[in-house]
């Protein structure tokens, strides 16, 4: 079964919503939250990257890092930015990208369910980042950006959403980045107990995106149960916040890889070895894979579309007949010398959001060498590897729309 309980969620009132609700702390990086929350004192970056509001040479990891989040916190809620729902609720919230839409049930997943694999990983965290994490949820006694999961379609959560989608929402505006944000609160008593009900029925959830948010968040349940000699199960530090889409709704786009240089070959030489492996086609156009098993290279000016030979292809073997897999394997590491995606210098990773423009001008400037396009990773595919207990090569799926951080806020003692 999975456990969803509603909560008493912190929210800004609805005049201020747009200004507070910010990207994820881990899309941004300082500079670029710096700029992105320049002349908008409210934007929840002074929470979720509240870096930008110290000196930059103070390091990212800094106790002070940590302290002046849960003080621009304390400054949100003491101003009235932020007001405490005076009853336990579930929230739906809703993005639109162009025209597509999805649906997702704001609530509280249990921490239990998330160390037995009730709630499933598929990829691994760094202990730096999980670190920090951690530290910004101790400090701040609150999740303040909710972990991205995904669960098996089900028609009658599906009709819920519905009726609760046709009614008005309490926020309702366009980012700057033109993604439309709707958010409602589920009240109705009845309606709560049937989506906690049906959750029960529904036997596993995956984490989509936030897999170090939901590692720390499940870390500082465990540490405060056993710091709580009347630890009971049901206190808020047993739950962390998420946002809980239906698989057949989530977008997973396209993320490319750029390398840096050809490991010591030309050109020519290059393209001789990639013959060995790929069929090669050259394009006009930008080479976007059409469909699973294609690559787009650019490289020298010129987009190619690749073909891995029927050889390479292991059908038996659920990661390495991922696309991801077959261009770490059989080109990036044989060719290019990069053994390990996730500590070479000699590659970067371009979120498919970005569009294949962003890897011409990247090889254009002669910051790179070569830039290769994949196939979206699926859905499928995803759940597939976490309900195997494997895990996915290094940046294999980007999900669009992100989350946005200070719709709502859980925390962790009352």
């Amino acid at each position: 079964m999975a456990i969803l309980r509603p909560f008493h969620g912190w929210r800004p009132l609805p005049q201020y919503a747009a200004e507070v609700a910010a990207k994820p702390y881990d899309v941004l990086n300082s500079e670029e939250a710096r700029k992105e929350a320049e002349g908008h004192p409210l934007s929840f970056l002074h929470v979720g990257k509240p870096e930008i509001d110290l000196e930059p040479s103070i390091h990212l990891y800094d106790p002070r890092v940590y302290q002046k989040a849960k003080e621009n916190l304390n400054k949100f809620i003491n101003e009235g930015i932020l007001q405490k729902d005076q009853e336990p609720y579930f929230y739906l919230y809703a993005q639109t990208m162009g025209t597509h839409t999805q649906y997702g049930i704001v609530g509280c997943v249990s921490v239990q369910e998330y160390l037995n694999d009730t709630i499933k990983k598929h990829e691994l965290t760094r202990k730096d980042k999980e670190d920090d994490r951690t530290n910004h949820v101790r400090v701040t006694n609150a999740h303040t950006g909710p972990i991205f999961l995904t669960y098996p379609a089900h028609n009658e959560v599906d009709k819920i959403v519905e009726q609760v989608s046709a009614s008005k929402p309490v926020y309702d505006f366009v980012a700057a980045d033109s993604i439309r944000h709707q958010f409602w609160l589920i009240t109705d008593q009845n309606t709560i107990a049937q989506i906690k009900k049906l959750f029960e029925s529904i036997p596993t959830l995956y984490v989509a995106d936030g897999h170090h948010r939901s590692a720390s968040a499940a870390r500082m349940g465990v540490e405060l149960a056993s710091n709580n000699p009347n630890h009971a199960g049901n206190e808020e530090y047993n739950f962390f916040l998420a946002v809980l889409f239906p698989h057949n709704q989530l977008k997973i786009l396209d993320y490319n890889r750029v390398v840096k240089n050809l490991n010591d070959r030309n050109v020519d030489e290059f393209l001789n070895e990639v013959k060995s492996k790929f069929e090669i086609e050259e394009s006009s156009a930008q080479a976007k894979p059409r469909m699973k098993g294609e690559f787009g290279m650019y490289l020298n000016k010129k987009w190619y579309y690749l073909r891995p030979l029927p050889t390479l292809i292991v059908n038996d073997d659920i990661i390495a007949r991922l696309d991801v897999s077959i261009l770490q394997n059989h080109l990036l590491k044989p060719l290019l010398g990069i053994d390990d995606p996730r500590t070479s210098k000699n590659i970067d990773f371009v979120g498919g959001i970005r569009g294949l423009g962003e890897l011409e001008r990247r090889v254009d400037s002669g910051e790179m060498a070569v830039a290769f396009a994949l196939f979206p990773t699926s859905i499928e595919e995803l759940m597939a590897i976490a309900d195997a207990g494997k895990i996915m090569p290094p940046k294999s799926t980007w999900f669009e729309p992100k989350l946005r951080d200070g719709l709502v806020i859980h925390f962790l003692s009352e």
